[in-house]
């Protein structure tokens, strides 16, 4: 979870990049707030951003937003069903909560400072997740073992560690998170490949250590989840915040101004 307020004169537009996670992008802005279009719709506010985001970008000028990343396994809940529906889209936030997004934003906005923005966000999220089935045990772990190894563990030994077949595995996975085991992999390992371009590690250097093929392998990759080319990905704006708001060291300067938390 992180805050940002954006402060800049001139108007900003950011490719937001494929992430392993299920992302809520709630504005908070006073004025016109931000616009987030892909090749077959736009839209304006508070949004869902599915797994796979195609060539979404986000714009504006200035303004406040919250943006809360969700484990498909939480989101399921969370959002109140399958994330399958979600995943390739851009939903609003008031499509797929009702009345109750506009509720919240009122609720964040009017909040005094970011810190009880968070708490308004973690209670809303933790009421709705013990309000609401979760899914499958094993489909959880499989999920799990998937961003932890980053994407390097077969199906096969994914289906053997949660005691299924791998045709259940696939089916029950697909079903309640809307991707199938062999494509989460592939996303969570090119998000760490991202990462580490984002870093300034060279292509050959990054897929060596992401498990690629070769060069050509990670090139295809990146193409295929993000459209753009390593190059433009490790010089994207939506990656260079990540150490911030999920830090892992001392944040460096840069014209987004987060408010750090975790979820």
């Amino acid at each position: 979870m992180a805050g940002f307020r954006l402060r800049v004169p001139a108007f900003v537009d950011i490719a937001m990049v494929a992430h392993p996670a299920i992302t809520l992008i709630i504005d908070l802005s006073d004025g016109d707030g931000f616009v987030y279009s892909t090749h077959t719709r736009q839209g304006r506010g508070s949004v869902v951003v599915g797994l796979l985001p195609g060539d979404l970008r986000a714009s504006g000028r200035a303004g406040d937003c919250l943006q809360i990343r969700l484990e498909p396994v939480v989101a399921a809940a969370v959002l109140g069903g399958s994330v399958m529906e979600f995943n390739g889209a851009v939903e609003s936030l008031e499509d797929v909560w009702g009345h109750d997004a506009g509720r919240i934003e009122d609720s964040l906005r009017a909040a005094g400072s970011w810190d009880e923005r968070f708490a308004i966000a973690v209670d809303i999220i933790g009421r709705r997740m013990a309000e609401r089935p979760r899914v499958d045990a094993e489909v959880a772990h499989t999920w799990r073992r998937t961003l932890t190894s980053r994407g390097r563990v077969r199906v096969d030994g994914l289906a053997e560690e949660a005691g299924w077949s791998r045709k259940r595995l696939s089916a029950r996975f697909r079903s309640q998170l809307g991707i199938t085991p062999k494509r989460a992999g592939r996303l969570v390992r090119f998000d760490h490949a991202a990462h580490l371009l984002a870093a300034g590690l060279a292509p050959a250097t990054v897929a060596s250590e992401s498990g690629y093929v070769d060069q050509s392998h990670l090139h295809h990759e990146v193409r295929a989840f993000t459209g753009l080319t390593p190059a433009a990905v490790a010089a994207a704006p939506w990656l260079a915040i990540d150490d911030v708001a999920w830090p892992a060291s001392s944040p460096r300067p840069n014209r987004w101004v987060p408010q750090p938390a975790l979820l």
